[in-house]
């Protein structure tokens, strides 16, 4: 899903207190890195979303 809506090319998963989870990816440009999130979650939508 984000592969294809977003065109990426890697994907991450953060834990945040309290078990929200944070989704991001990494770009990388010529003289730039940037760290670009594409959505947080609490663990129940996290769990629904990645079908745990």
């Amino acid at each position: 899903m984000y592969i294809q809506s977003y065109q990426i090319t890697n994907l991450w998963k953060y834990d945040l207190p309290n078990a929200w989870r944070l989704v991001y990816t990494i770009e990388t440009g010529e003289v730039t890195v940037m760290n670009i999130i594409l959505e947080w979650f609490d663990h129940k939508d996290y769990e629904k979303r990645f079908r745990y």
